[in-house]
């Protein structure tokens, strides 16, 4: 494999240049877990926070290396790798042809090879070209090697529905990579999500699946000097109580804690007191957290754009039960995506994907704050 690339790359370029420069590679700070940070001082998009990430590994190992297409000479078809072509050069920078299954394989080669590869997906649906060394090769080499081979490798780029992209641009595959031993799959909302849970990534010896939304890299977070330091780093499987609440949890992840937080907001008005988690990591899931915030208010609602079927709602609902049945004092309530492929018309489109109503009346349903359906006909 890597004798084909070198030849693609140039001898003594891509794979040689970066292992002689990793001889002289500095320590990674550690990950700053459990630091209280201060109040945010500035404001900076997604778009920002996951390239500023990108630029400060790159530059604090020489292993890193960014490849997919576009990245390179485009900056990236959302701008996301914007300068780091001009910084690192083409040899860190690669811009490859429309070929997932490729680049993707010779990623995981490079990640056997010593190297810490990124590789982006322009959207994680045309990732199904390349599942094959995403579950097979990258996923399962470490347990089959019996813990001889890591692969230190970050696959990234915008996951689930957009807008007017149709149904083979708008799936939600965190389910799907959530259900892979051997996989940590993280999910972003934030500038300080994006930031923080992108470092952990890079630096990770696992393979991770890092879940972007395409809708959220635009939007602008408050984010604090602490979050810009350099060797400010999420943990991996530690989920984010976005707000407070008494009556009602509501879990999300990604665009969809936004809708949440929103739909706390509108029942603050209604005096139900919910409490909004942001998963952050799909897999490993903090089912501490999430239990522990059910067991104080009774009540769960789960909030995700995927199907509804073998949904990360699912799985979430199974661990409440399994380990706080007794605490609760209502159904489940699970607020998912439309259980068909997504329309393309966009009022069938609003229709498919959860909105903040939806959150709202489900949150009212588990706190018997609606009139049943029964009761108006």
């Amino acid at each position: 494999m890597w004798r084909i690339a070198r030849q693609k790359l140039g001898a003594g370029g891509f794979p040689v240049l970066i292992l002689e420069q990793s001889l002289q590679r500095m320590q990674q700070p550690a990950v700053s877990a459990l630091r209280c940070y201060s109040s945010a001082t500035k404001e900076m998009t997604v778009r920002d926070a996951l390239n500023s990430a990108l630029d400060e590994e790159m530059s604090a190992d020489p292993r890193v290396f960014l490849m997919g297409e576009e990245v390179g000479e485009y900056q990236g078809a959302y701008k996301i790798s914007k300068g780091l072509l001009e910084k690192y050069g083409p040899d860190r920078v690669v811009d490859t042809p429309i070929t997932e299954a490729g680049f993707a394989g010779i990623g995981v080669g490079a990640a056997y090879y010593g190297l810490r590869p990124v590789v982006e997906f322009m959207t994680f649906n045309f990732s199904m070209q390349a599942i094959d060394h995403i579950i097979n090769s990258a996923a399962k080499s470490n347990y089959m090697s019996a813990g001889q081979i890591n692969v230190p490798i970050v696959f990234r780029g915008p996951n689930g529905a957009a807008a007017g992209v149709g149904a083979q641009h708008s799936q939600c595959f965190a389910a799907w990579y959530g259900a892979c031993p051997g996989l940590k799959v993280l999910a972003p909302y934030s500038s300080e999500d994006a930031r923080g849970l992108l470092k952990a990534a890079i630096r990770d010896p696992d393979p991770v699946v890092f879940l972007e939304n395409e809708l959220l890299y635009g939007e602008s977070f408050p984010i604090s000097a602490e979050v810009l330091d350099s060797s400010f780093c999420l943990p991996i499987g530690k989920a984010k109580v976005e707000r407070e609440g008494k009556d009602v949890t509501i879990t999300t992840f990604s665009r969809m804690v936004g809708y949440a937080i929103e739909a706390a907001e509108i029942l603050a008005k209604e005096g139900i007191s919910a409490e909004v988690i942001n998963l952050r990591s799909i897999r490993p899931l903090d089912r501490a957290t999430i239990n522990a915030s059910v067991r104080k208010t009774s009540r769960l609602v789960t909030v995700e754009e995927g199907f509804p079927q073998h949904g990360i709602g699912a799985e979430i609902c199974a661990s409440v039960i399994e380990e706080s049945f007794m605490y609760l004092d209502a159904p489940v309530e699970r607020i998912a995506g439309a259980d068909v492929p997504m329309p393309y018309a966009a009022n069938l489109e609003r229709m498919a994907v959860p909105q903040v109503e939806d959150i709202v009346r489900a949150a009212k349903r588990v706190c018997y704050r609606s009139v049943p359906m029964a009761a108006t006909a």
